[in-house]
């Protein structure tokens, strides 16, 4: 079950005579020092620019180059949109918190960022079934991948995508507006997640977090299943590929793709579905930096920036701006 012990998170806390919070205090690695805040600081900013600059340049060479203008390129170019705001909903904070110390968070930023931390993630999970989708198409019935991943097709699959995001990102806002807060404001984490949240608020959640338990538990879940299914398929038909060069390249590019996979899911897992006992604050923090942080910094490098054909596009897009800058 996803449901943490009622006594630990303290299900159900009356109203008592508080004040009605206005804003929360994140509390997320509050035990480092100044220095390794500063130089934790410098690290994860890097790691963002590059994120964000990585994940923009496939967006832009999916765009313009028309080497790229496959299924493939295109569900990846979704991707990383994706990754971009998912990412940047939980980084920028920390960014602001490591190098200013301003901790506070108004309560509708709180919620906003805990939708759209959600609602990104479901639908980059989604997305996630839908390129393996395409790879199990591609490689294990390559004849017939033209005629099947046909261009509607791909645009119905990201819509559906983006509707299952923006339906999530409803229903989290509307459970969230269920949530009264009267009593201590200071967050146990870097960023607004859903346990947290519960755990301070003084109305009774047993059945709103039963639901969200609900929720977040079948996207997980039910994306991974269809996931590892379709590289499963996918292993079988490489091992029965007559070249060993084509088993092997195809190897190392599914065995890449499921690292980062491993990471995505392993973390929502740890995160979200631990039945009972307590995770300290550290452990969860750090856990959350591998899904908010490290998968999103891998994630250009592994679907794109290895790829031949993207790094040419890259490369030619460089010489000819290079040419325009100096004749």
């Amino acid at each position: 079950m996803f449901l943490p012990q009622q006594d630990e998170w303290k299900l159900g806390m009356g109203v008592g005579n508080g004040t009605v919070i206005s804003e929360f205090i994140l509390s997320g690695f509050t035990e480092l020092e100044q220095r390794l805040q500063l130089f934790f600081c410098m690290v994860l900013l890097l790691m963002y620019l590059t994120t964000v600059m990585g994940n923009a340049a496939i967006i832009f060479l999916v765009c313009v180059d028309n080497r790229l203008q496959t299924p493939m390129y295109f569900f990846i170019g979704n991707l990383a949109f994706l990754e971009i705001w998912f990412t940047s909903s939980t980084s920028t904070k920390l960014l602001v918190i490591l190098s200013s110390g301003r901790r506070t968070i108004s309560v509708g930023g709180c919620f906003a960022q805990s939708s759209f931390y959600f609602a990104l993630g479901g639908a980059e999970l989604a997305l996630l079934v839908v390129m393996s989708f395409d790879r199990y198409i591609a490689i294990c019935q390559p004849l017939r991948y033209a005629a099947i991943m046909k261009h509607q097709l791909c645009i119905q699959l990201v819509a559906a995508v983006w509707v299952m995001g923006f339906t999530f990102l409803s229903y989290r806002l509307v459970l969230l507006s269920k949530l009264t807060f009267c009593g201590s404001n200071k967050i146990q984490h870097f960023f607004c997640d859903s346990t947290p949240l519960f755990q301070l608020s003084c109305s009774d959640v047993s059945l709103l977090w039963k639901i969200d338990s609900f929720f977040i538990s079948f996207i997980v879940l039910s994306s991974l299943c269809l996931t590892l299914a379709s590289y499963t398929h996918i292993f079988f038909c490489i091992l029965q590929m007559p070249a060993a060069s084509a088993r092997r390249k195809a190897f190392a590019t599914c065995s890449s793709h499921l690292t980062t996979l491993a990471i995505a899911y392993g973390s929502c897992i740890a995160l979200y579905a631990h039945s009972s006992g307590y995770i300290s604050l550290e452990t969860n923090s750090i856990v959350a930096l591998l899904n908010t942080v490290l998968y999103p910094f891998l994630n250009p490098f592994i679907y794109s920036l290895r790829n031949k054909a993207v790094m040419l596009a890259l490369k030619e897009v460089m010489a000819r701006a290079s040419a325009q800058l100096f004749p």
